[in-house]
């Protein structure tokens, strides 16, 4: 039952694919109509102990009031990146 709540409280979901990794992004409402996001990673990893590929799953739930301080920490961030060279620091 709660997956299928979820399914229906979910409003939009986009993902990129990178190499082994997949991002997903998913928008949704809490049951008070309020946005949150939930950033996810699923990425195939080796079992050394059983030989098999398996799935890792990490996710972080970002909601409606910090959007504006994770958007600005990432763009500050971001920046930084694209204005320094690594032998530089």
């Amino acid at each position: 039952m709660e997956e299928r709540d979820n399914k229906k409280n979910e409003l939009f979901s986009t993902s990129v694919k990178a190499g082994k990794r997949t991002y997903f992004f998913d928008v949704k409402l809490t049951r008070s109509n309020d946005y949150f996001l939930t950033i996810s990673e699923r990425k195939k990893v080796f079992n050394k102990q059983n030989g098999k590929f398996e799935v890792e799953k990490h996710r972080i739930f970002l909601y409606q009031e910090d959007f504006e301080g994770f958007i600005n920490a990432l763009n500050d961030t971001l920046g930084y990146i694209n204005n320094h060279d690594v032998d530089e620091d």
